[in-house]
């Protein structure tokens, strides 16, 4: 009698099935860094960690004096380069014209007084009445006054044909130059207002007030995205099983009550077993990370990196 009790009772036990072991991992959310664009102290915080916030809303300030600085340099660089483009657009005024043609005709008056001292030289050096010394010197005025005539008429030959269309290309290069230098250091010069990118909830604030953050370095950690998802990972053996939209519950350490969840994705390329999840035999095993995404508006409480377990539904299997 004992004995059938004893064998009805192992069948009994050896046709329970507890069903899969449930899939462990955390709970997340999609987080965004949100970086200094330039090494200078801070000089506002407008939100606290755990706030709301909305696309551009401002969170804090950076120190702009050095960058405005900057700015207002190039601003005159600009200044000056675009009027001196214009002056080659318009070409040389008529009194610097007529100052050209007086200085020429200046230059050919020297020359004419040149010449006529270097023929009365040779003369009297025909005749033996001064040295060769001074005929030289009659020849050299005469060849320098000669060289002044002939910049001041290529002077005045350029005023009068305008500038060259090479000229124009070099002075429209620079002026281009320097807008998009002044272009980008007002674009600097805006992010030292630090927006948020998109709505979410404030992560993470890692520097205080007055600190002075490295370029690049992440000033403001946000919370986004429609809902929070549970990243759990699935072992080889169950991978086939699971198709993008099966359903699960998910039981959040701490929550109230589960979640229904569904995959919405799960990675090709398996990865070992995270160190949290070496249970016995199956520490060798390969797993595969999925992420799969909350319902109920409930969750968007939820925070970040809380230990989670996810049951695939019955009704819901692939």
């Amino acid at each position: 009698m004992l004995m059938a009790i004893f064998t009805s009772a192992l069948i009994a036990a050896c046709s329970h099935d507890p069903g899969p072991s449930p899939l462990i991992g955390t709970l997340e959310w999609d987080r965004i860094a949100v970086p200094a664009e330039v090494s200078e102290p801070i000089t506002q915080i407008l939100v606290a960690e755990g706030d709301h916030v909305e696309a551009d809303q401002l969170l804090l300030t950076l120190d702009p004096r050095r960058t405005q600085a900057q700015v207002d340099g190039i601003q005159a660089d600009v200044q000056r380069l675009t009027a001196a483009l214009d002056e080659l657009r318009h070409g040389a005024r008529a009194e610097t014209i007529d100052a050209s043609r007086a200085a020429l005709a200046r230059t050919q008056t020297t020359a004419a007084n040149a010449k006529l001292a270097r023929d009365r030289a040779a003369d009297i050096r025909k005749k033996g009445l001064n040295s060769q010394v001074d005929l030289d010197n009659a020849e050299t005025a005469l060849r320098q006054a000669n060289a002044d005539t002939n910049v001041a008429r290529a002077n005045l030959a350029e005023l009068l044909h305008g500038t060259r269309s090479e000229d124009l290309a070099q002075g429209e290069a620079a002026l281009a130059q320097a807008q998009a230098n002044l272009a980008q250091l007002q674009i600097t010069l805006q992010r030292l207002s630090v927006h948020a990118p998109r709505a979410g909830r404030i992560d993470a604030l890692p520097y205080k007030l007055g600190d002075h953050p490295p370029a690049g370095a992440s000033v403001a950690s946000l919370l986004v995205g429609e809902a929070p998802y549970a990243r759990v990972f699935v072992p080889e053996p169950r991978r086939a099983q699971l198709q993008q939209g099966a359903r699960f519950t998910v039981q959040v350490d701490g929550a109230a009550h589960a979640f229904t969840a569904t995959l919405a994705r799960i990675r090709s390329d398996a990865s070992f077993t995270p160190y949290y999840a070496l249970t016995g035999e199956d520490a060798s095993r390969l797993t595969y990370r999925a992420e799969l995404v909350l319902d109920g508006a409930d969750a968007h409480s939820l925070p970040a990196g809380v230990p989670c377990q996810a049951q695939l539904l019955d009704n819901a299997k692939h």
